[in-house]
């Protein structure tokens, strides 16, 4: 497939119509959420038609990402110049901060464009910024910064007081032209874009679109309920497409399995999901609730539970989750300002056939006949599963956490503007 040609291709005649506003948001139940009987995939949109052709060169450092469509179109050139090297961000500066699909690179967005850093050795790719001196074009903020591993191709989302881009288009940015070379328009703000070599994913409020990534047609698009966070992961590895919501229901997350055609619906928690994660392999996801004191992972294709982890007694806000790359450990960062590493006891094999299964339960010590009905008075706590490592940070602040490349290493991302290995 050709690579986008410098001029900017013309409008696109037949935009996808418009969506409609979303339903206002529900609120949240008190009691128990219900069983999910049998569950159906919703009907795809008709297909958009593409804007442009886009091809990823995986030389550098890049990123892409589309939105709920409105509309398809080329954008003309802008032409922001990179900069000479500067210090970091400040953390007032800061709107978003994400790593890429391998955690290799992680993505800053400020109120003055993006920057892209290499996290192994730690340093600056480049930047863009993204207001240039006397053009009246308003403000520089950029509020969604997506990669795709390191290409060319980035998603960008206007965002802060002063955006750059309205917060209801995602823009295709090319970064060898340095320039936007399409957009996807929506009627209601984006929340968030994930992005794989084949597919593009726009998350709204209470609605998800999948796009084709050569061609941007829509494919799929997913009703879910209300979605202020922008929760959604995606597998990465080439093949068969696995992708991970939240689900219709309290506490309910929606797992997608594009390969195999069907739609498993999962009752991971009593209150609301808060946060959750997918393996790259697209075997096992990690839920957390609101609550924040458990932490459970199951198996995405039965929607069994394979295991369940504390993460303290006190309630506490989830802000990440990450699976390490052997799937040996799971980290969990939240606001109480703490770094979690869990040991996964659960024996994954070697083929894309084979399913997760618990590994063996170790031996519980035997308790005497006039003591036995202690054992099953004592509180859940008491027989959790704790953490194997803890690092201490500042509480409060929102961090996100990911496993390094060399062994045994947890790299750790603020909106504080601090970054740790």
């Amino acid at each position: 497939m050709a690579t986008p040609a410098a001029a900017p291709a013309p409008p696109n005649p037949n935009p996808v119509p418009d969506d409609p506003p979303p339903p206002p948001p529900q609120q949240e139940e008190q009691q128990e959420e219900e069983e999910q009987g049998e569950a159906s995939e919703p009907e795809a949109s008709p297909p958009a038609p593409p804007a442009t052709s886009i091809e990823p060169t995986f030389s550098g450092s890049e990123e892409s990402e589309s939105d709920d469509s409105s509309s398809i179109s080329s954008v003309a050139p802008s032409a922001p110049a990179p900069t000479a090297e500067r210090p970091p961000p400040a953390a007032k500066d800061l709107l978003h901060i994400s790593f890429n699909q391998d955690y290799g690179c992680f993505a800053a967005g400020t109120k003055s464009g993006f920057r892209i850093y290499n996290c192994d050795p730690f340093r600056e790719i480049f930047r863009r910024d993204l207001v240039a001196e006397g053009d009246g074009g308003g403000g520089g903020g950029i509020g969604v910064v997506e990669m795709l591993f390191r290409c060319n191709i980035l998603a960008l989302v206007g965002g802060g007081d002063n955006p750059h881009y309205p917060p209801n288009k995602v823009m295709i940015w090319d970064d060898h032209q340095s320039r936007c070379i399409g957009e996807l328009s929506f009627r209601s703000p984006v929340r968030g874009v994930r992005l794989r070599r084949d597919r593009i994913i726009v998350v709204l409020e209470n609605k998800i679109f999948v796009y084709n990534f050569a061609d941007l047609k829509l494919v799929h698009q997913i009703e879910t309920a209300p979605n202020p966070k922008g929760l959604c992961a995606v597998s990465q590895q080439p093949g068969s497409i696995v992708l991970v919501c939240p689900g219709a229901q309290k506490g309910q997350v929606r797992v997608e399995h594009y390969g195999a055609r069907k739609t498993k619906f999962i009752n991971a928690h009593t209150s609301r999901v808060a946060c959750f994660a997918l393996s790259q392999d697209g075997r096992l996801i990690a839920t957390a609730s609101t609550k924040g004191t458990l932490v459970r992972i199951y198996n995405a294709a039965e929607g069994n539970l394979l295991q369940e982890v504390r993460r303290g007694a006190d309630r506490a806000e989830i802000y990440s989750l990450a699976f390490s790359n052997n799937l040996q450990y799971l980290a969990v960062s939240s606001d109480k300002g703490t770094i979690h590493v869990f040991n996964l006891k659960i024996n994954v094999g070697s083929t894309a056939n084979d399913k997760p299964t618990p590994a063996p339960e170790p031996e519980v010590p035997h308790i005497s006949p006039p003591l036995s009905f202690i054992k099953g008075v004592l509180p859940k706590y008491f027989h959790s599963e704790w953490s194997v490592a803890q690092f201490r940070l500042h509480e409060g602040e929102q961090y996100i956490v990911a496993f390094g490349h060399e062994k045994n290493t947890v790299a750790v991302v603020g909106m504080d503007g601090r970054y740790g290995a």
